[in-house]
């Protein structure tokens, strides 16, 4: 086990007659490494995280509830009928009118059984397409840390990435140059160091 002395904290600036030019150069890709990864991160994520936020808001505003009513009988048997399994769900087909007071059709989960002409809320965009229901503030909140979050940590991982890989070049070149240090003493000696 090797000896390691008491943690000197920026070694690498200050002065000091045994630290070499790499040795600056590495403290230097370190730093400006850190502080791109903190920056793409909180940048990146805050920007994701505020579109997201910003979308959802405006799909609150402009989605709007209406009341469609089945075109036909939903499959399967009502809830109340003998043999029926119980409160299921399945897709059946609605229509509504549009903003416009244009007609829409469309497919939506409703009670198993349920009759034609049965009142269905349905959400729709400003056009009277069929939407699903808008995120509350709460849900939006939570997409939003989340999608941010993630694209945080995916740009930060660029820069990190970066500096980890020049730093292990800069460790590559400092070790061959030691080696070829190492190798000129050998001469001068004239027998083998290493």
């Amino acid at each position: 086990m090797a000896f390691r002395g008491p943690k000197v904290w920026l070694w690498r600036w200050r002065r000091n007659p045994l630290r070499r030019r790499a040795d600056a150069v590495e403290a230097w890709v370190v730093l400006g490494a850190w502080v791109l990864t903190v920056l793409a991160g909180v940048l990146a994520g805050w920007g994701a995280a505020g579109s997201v936020e910003h979308g959802l808001a405006r799909e609150r505003v402009e989605w709007r509830p209406l009341v469609a009513r089945l075109t036909e009988p939903a499959p399967g048997k009502a809830a109340g009928q003998s043999g029926s399994s119980g409160a299921g769900q399945v897709w059946a087909k609605v229509g509504w009118t549009g903003p416009d007071g244009s007609d829409h059709t469309g497919q939506v989960r409703v009670a198993t059984g349920s009759p034609t002409g049965t009142p269905v809320t349905v959400w729709t965009d400003r056009r009277g397409r069929l939407v699903t229901e808008p995120a509350t503030p709460a849900q939006a909140s939570l997409r939003a840390t989340l999608v941010g979050s993630l694209a945080g940590v995916a740009a930060a991982a660029l820069p990190f990435a970066g500096g980890r890989l020049l730093r292990g070049r800069l460790e590559h070149r400092r070790i061959e140059q030691w080696d070829a240090d190492w190798a000129r003493f050998d001469a001068l000696w004239g027998r083998p160091t290493g």
